[in-house]
């Protein structure tokens, strides 16, 4: 999409929020994202430390990466659309603990990390279509012998408490992998360590997470990624639920950039060469449900890419 038309769009969606009363009275407080944002000149993204070549630190307080640059795409066509000669960011840190609830009470404004979209989740935020479709998976050191979930049994496996893969972990114990003993860590970085340290046996996360750690560890031939899926999870930006006029900017800016191919050249920046801090290559090409996203871009949750 030219990016004439699409500030067409945006402004003419921006112009049928207004006439419905999106943008006055306090009743609407809760969906005023895009007037606080005008009016205070300031838009808080909400970033991860630690989240694989997604959302990450560099130098300490720099934060980059794939959905990072994303939401820097967005920004810029929120600034375009409400006519600001400048927009300030500001980044605020989030956890799997607490990135809901700061979406909800309007601390964030776009939250670039890597939330799973699931039904649960549409409960109490909106999400952005889907611009990158994981896999959970299991990380091993490639010496434990472990070559699938199934040997997870009287294993000792960490997991990112408030994260997806918790859920999954404790599915594979219903299904049958018993004796696992659950290690629940801070954020992914502790749940590397643990694995790193022997402390566990196996660490289960996000797979681009986990494949990042792993390029990023001293030794990365020392870790095997099982090939096992464990579940389909489309990670998408949040943003505050009921906001209409947001998320029809959103939605149609991250819809330009999937049709536009640049969220496949910015996700081939990010996953298939080298980035920084220190050159390695994550080593992940766009598998064929997140090629399938950009084609059709859509925010369907969880729950409808589940196959039996």
């Amino acid at each position: 999409m030219k990016r004439a038309a699409f500030k067409v769009r945006v402004l003419a969606a921006l112009g049928a929020a207004a006439t419905l009363g999106v943008f006055t009275g306090p009743a609407h407080a809760q969906t005023d994202t895009l007037r606080k944002i005008k009016d205070t000149g300031t838009i808080t993204m909400g970033v991860r430390d630690a989240s694989g070549a997604m959302s990450f630190t560099v130098r300490g307080n720099q934060y980059t990466g794939f959905h990072v640059e994303v939401c820097e795409r967005i920004v810029a066509d929120i600034q375009q659309a409400l006519k600001l000669d400048k927009l300030a960011v500001k980044y605020q840190l989030v956890t799997p603990q607490n990135r809901i609830a700061l979406v909800q009470n309007g601390t964030v404004d776009l939250e670039c990390g890597t939330t799973t979209n699931n039904a649960a989740r549409q409960k109490d935020v909106a999400f952005a279509p889907t611009l990158y479709v994981e896999g959970v998976r299991v990380a091993v050191k490639t010496a434990s012998g472990i070559a699938s979930p199934a040997q997870l049994a009287s294993k000792a496996v960490a997991a990112t408490t408030g994260s997806t893969a918790v859920q999954q972990l404790r599915k594979l114990q219903r299904e049958g992998v018993t004796g696992m003993s659950e290690v629940l860590a801070k954020d992914n970085s502790e749940g590397f360590l643990l694995l790193e340290s022997g402390r566990v046996d196996a660490f289960v996360a996000d797979g681009q997470i986990l494949a990042t750690l792993i390029s990023r560890s001293r030794e990365p031939a020392q870790y095997t990624l099982l090939d096992k899926v464990l579940s389909v999870e489309p990670i998408a930006i949040m943003i505050p639920k009921g906001d209409a006029a947001l998320k029809t900017l959103v939605d149609q800016s991250v819809q330009r950039l999937a049709r536009s191919g640049e969220a496949a050249s910015l996700y081939a920046k990010w996953f298939t060469q080298p980035i920084p801090p220190s050159g390695q290559t994550v080593g992940l090409p766009a598998n064929a449900l997140t090629q399938a996203a950009w084609a059709n871009p859509s925010d369907k949750p969880l729950e409808a890419y589940e196959t039996k």
